[in-house]
């Protein structure tokens, strides 16, 4: 069962909503030089051709504040600009019209800077991320918890949380990350029990794409089912846009995909019944959908076996079963079309796209 979406305040970012009824927004962050824009206006479109909704660029030096005026100016998302330890980034990066600031407790300075920062932030109308992360919590809370712990966490971002509304700044979102998936999960569960705040789920340093996948899955997912959740980000080592197909098939598994369209691929493991190449097959099909931006939610099933496939797969609403150098084409488990082995996937992701196209 899933349980309902918790009821949190919205903010806005750009042209996108954060928390509320908004649909669930996904984010990934440029690992690009964000002094080189045209490299990181490349990557960012392409993060947003992949169905990325926000996109962070990391804030080291007044060169990148200043390159974000250029960058935020020709971006097809909305930007957020990570800041660490020098809060006048943050105030040249609201003044180069970045949408959302991501700042972690106590890092940018004392309270009268953070002061400064939430009142830029108001003026321009952007929201503020307080980015709690288990690894660079403030010394107090180390010890007087002793080491990063679920409590440490939810009381560092709420400290920062009431010094922002003490300065009548309010359009805050809250993350709370850890490389660990059960502090994660422990952390969010008990700031979301406190407060109305928007929450950006992810577990940081998950790692590569398939270590990455994992951790991501049983964090995220299982924050997701439980109803937290506004914004997610899939954190990999590599390529950003390999987090965001991550992210949608996270947010689908979930039940939390809010009208965004996506595709399932289900393929059967294999068994000594297999009589074509079922894993080439697969993994072509996979690769060409991901390059496609679907307009509707479908499922695509690549079995293996003839006989037992479209039975299988009858929820799909395509698919294909293999059989002795040939394929059936089916859809909602019924055969419309037998096709060679060399044909199967051209012929499969023609009547895939011909099945986006159709009206709903």
């Amino acid at each position: 069962m899933i349980t309902d979406r918790r009821k949190t305040r919205q903010v806005t970012t750009g042209n996108r909503k954060i928390g509320g009824d908004a649909p669930i927004l996904i984010q990934s962050m440029t690992n690009t030089d964000t002094r080189d824009v045209q490299s990181t206006l490349a990557q960012i479109e392409r993060l947003a051709a992949a169905g990325c909704g926000l996109v962070r660029c990391a804030v080291p030096d007044m060169e990148a504040a200043e390159a974000l005026r250029e960058i935020r100016k020709n971006s097809p998302v909305p930007l957020s600009a990570d800041i660490h330890f020098d809060y006048k980034l943050a105030l040249a990066a609201v003044d180069a019209g970045i949408d959302k600031l991501r700042i972690n407790p106590g890092n940018i300075g004392s309270d009268d800077k953070v002061r400064e920062v939430a009142r830029a932030a108001k003026d321009a109308g952007i929201p503020i991320r307080i980015g709690v992360n288990a690894g660079s919590l403030e010394k107090s809370l180390l010890e007087k918890y002793g080491h990063p712990t679920a409590e440490a966490m939810t009381e560092s971002a709420l400290r920062q949380a009431e010094l922002l509304e003490s300065f009548g700044f309010s359009d805050i979102v809250v993350s709370m990350k850890a490389s660990d998936v059960g502090l994660t999960v422990q952390a969010a569960r008990l700031f979301a029990s406190q407060t109305d705040y928007p929450l950006h789920l992810g577990v940081t340093e998950a790692g590569l794409p398939r270590s990455s996948a994992v951790k991501s899955a049983m964090g995220i997912g299982t924050l997701l089912l439980d109803g937290i959740g506004d914004t997610i980000r899939v954190s990999v080592t590599g390529d950003p846009s390999e987090e965001v197909p991550l992210a949608k098939e996270i947010l689908r598994a979930a039940g939390r995909s809010d009208g965004m369209p996506s595709v399932e691929l289900v393929s059967c493991p294999t068994c000594g019944r297999t009589q074509i190449d079922l894993i080439g097959i697969a993994e072509e099909v996979d690769r060409r959908i991901r390059e496609t931006k679907p307009k509707k939610d479908m499922t695509v099933a690549v079995m293996g076996c003839i006989v037992n496939g479209p039975g299988e797969g009858r929820e799909a609403d395509l698919g294909v079963a293999g059989g002795n150098g040939r394929g059936v084409l089916f859809k909602k488990g019924e055969i419309f079309r037998t096709v060679p082995e060399a044909e199967i996937a051209d012929a499969l992701l023609e009547e895939y796209e011909r099945m986006q196209e159709e009206k709903a």
